[in-house]
């Protein structure tokens, strides 16, 4: 039966896309994700952006296998030519050579595989051209992966992380060689459509040693995490032994896509290495910015560490105190004076000293509060993020915490009102009291002056000022006194009524300032940054979604023949 090579699940769509995650995802994950790790996946991308850029009409194949393997034999078995030299008492490549079907766009791509000149040799006959199924092909027998020259070993790494499919030659006593198998096997994972097992010498074995060998590594390859692996039988000595290798990789040339699959197969492993970054459902929840209740809790918190609260109460008692001196009945206030400073009445205690602190900005946040604010901020938006993310989360929160304490006591200070700050209505009031003052000074006066001259006839007025003493008069000088005096309490009243809700209004439009002046600062110093964090954190998971792309489905088998059927 002829051999046929595994092709993937679909691939997932748009590998174009996906690298352009992967680049968003190496971009945005700086300090959050495994330097190694993004390394690698800058690598994957530079592979990536090398390859697209050359002959995309030229399939790569490497044979990549041990001392002794005879991949060298295979190589000059596919190619009919004896161009790789091969040994028995120390059969070993040392140079990787290449045989090209094809040279018409072939010499960028040797080039950036750093194949020496020396070692490139073409198939030009005409046998090779047209529709020749190997037209298109360049073939590398690779050095020794297990050879004791560092440069060489070297070499055959470097060029079996970006040939287009890799040929791995095994032999029956070595297959299961620990150093292939944890070298390179373990990190095939997901390569199975570019990557084929050869089991050479095939000529060694009887027909049922052949088949359990077969099974044997079969069953080890899948214990390393291949999921489908192909395995093909050769001989390098024995006419025909080699067909069936050959059949798989024209089939692969015919495809055209094996430099794709290759890609697609790079990517999707850094997928899964990156995998652990976000398992299933991880940063769905998390918010791509900061919600208005957050916000406003933040700055609710961040009052209370101010004292906004309390110094509104204490202005709003320190404004009614002072209004004592201009709309009070002045009668009452002159008593209160002689029983000292009205603020002590009030039992205020330093509150007028916290005001002159404050309009001096000398009265300061409680840090442990602003931390703790923004602590809770950060607590509460991190919820479902990965650790690292959390942790640069409650980072980008604090990263200007030092400072934003001395800001809101800034901002405190230029909010707070001057405290020698009069109202003009004050004043208008404070007349109009005086003015009555005056006006029952004179009411009494005029009474006694009528009661003294009229009644008692103990005095007389002079003629000009008469009128002032006739007894008639006395009732209207009682009405003057009284009225001035009913007026000046119920101005007393009423001023204190307006003083009140003056108090009250002057603590709000205090309050009102100080919250719109702390909420730009939480805005600028906390809320900005991390939501730059959250922004970033969306953006590199929707990166992350990109490159992990869907579940995969089932997939299909292209035989040499070029149709497919389900597996």
């Amino acid at each position: 039966m002829t051999p046929s090579i595994p092709a993937p699940a679909p691939a997932k769509p748009g590998l174009g896309s996906r690298l352009a995650a992967l680049s968003r995802v190496v971009e945005l994950g700086p300090g959050r994700v495994n330097p190694t790790l993004l390394g690698e996946a800058q690598q994957v991308l530079q592979r990536a952006g090398d390859r697209l850029k050359l002959s995309s009409e030229h399939t790569v194949v490497a044979l990549a296998g041990g001392t002794g393997s005879g991949k060298s034999s295979l190589f000059n078995a596919i190619s009919g030519l004896e161009l790789s030299p091969t040994g028995v008492r120390r059969p070993t490549t040392a140079r990787t050579h290449a045989c090209v079907w094809g040279l018409e766009g072939a010499g960028p791509l040797l080039d950036w595989l750093q194949i020496q000149w020396r070692h490139r040799f073409a198939r030009a006959s005409a046998l090779d051209k047209g529709d020749s199924q190997f037209h298109g092909l360049i073939l590398l027998d690779l050095p020794d992966h297990d050879s004791i020259r560092a440069l060489t070993d070297h070499e055959a790494d470097r060029l079996i992380k970006i040939a287009d499919l890799v040929v791995w030659v095994l032999d029956p006593q070595k297959y299961a060689d620990a150093s292939i198998h944890s070298r390179y096997v373990r990190e095939l994972a997901g390569h199975d459509a570019v990557t084929v097992f050869v089991l050479n010498q095939a000529d060694r074995l009887s027909r049922e040693e052949l088949a359990e060998c077969v099974s044997d590594l079969t069953a080890l390859l899948k214990r390393e995490g291949l999921d489908n692996p192909m395995v093909v039988t050769t001989s390098a000595v024995t006419p025909g032994g080699a067909d069936g290798l050959k059949a798989v990789i024209a089939a692969a040339v015919s495809r055209r896509r094996v430099a794709i699959r290759r890609l697609e197969a790079d990517v999707e492993r850094m997928a899964r290495h990156l995998g652990p970054l976000m398992p299933p459902g991880e940063g769905t929840g998390v918010p791509a910015a900061v919600d208005a209740a957050r916000r406003v809790g933040l700055t609710d918190a961040l009052c209370d560490a101010v004292g906004v609260p309390a110094l509104g109460e204490a202005m709003e008692n320190v404004y009614a105190a002072r209004s004592e001196d201009y709309v009070g009945w002045p009668y009452t206030r002159w008593l209160r004076r002689l029983g000292g400073d009205p603020l002590k009445s009030l039992r205020l205690g330093d509150l007028r000293q916290d005001i002159r602190e404050l309009t001096a900005g000398t009265i300061g946040a409680q840090p442990a509060e602003v931390d703790n604010a923004i602590d809770a901020l950060a607590d509460g938006l991190s919820v479902g993020m990965h650790d690292a993310w959390r942790a640069g989360l409650r980072q980008a929160a604090r990263s200007r915490a030092a400072e934003l304490p001395g800001v809101l006591s800034e901002e405190m200070a230029q909010a707070a009102p001057r405290l020698d700050r009069v109202p003009g209505s004050w004043r208008l009031l404070k007349a109009w009291q005086y003015l009555l003052v005056v006006l029952f000074v004179f009411g009494v006066a005029w009474m006694g002056t009528a009661l003294l001259d009229g009644v008692l006839g103990l005095m007389r007025m002079p003629a000009a000022l008469s009128a002032f003493g006739d007894a008639k008069m006395l009732p209207w000088a009682g009405v003057t006194a009284v009225a001035a005096l009913g007026l000046g309490l119920v101005s007393a009243v009423v001023g204190r009524n307006l003083v009140v809700t003056g108090a009250s209004s002057e603590r709000e439009r205090l309050e009102r300032d100080m919250r719109r002046r702390i909420g730009q600062v939480a805005e600028n110093m906390v809320i900005a940054p991390v939501e730059q964090e959250l922004r970033r954190h969306h953006e590199f998971y929707t990166a992350m979604r990109t490159l992990r792309g869907p579940q995969a489905k089932p997939g299909f088998r292209f035989t040499p023949a070029g149709q497919s059927a389900p597996r």
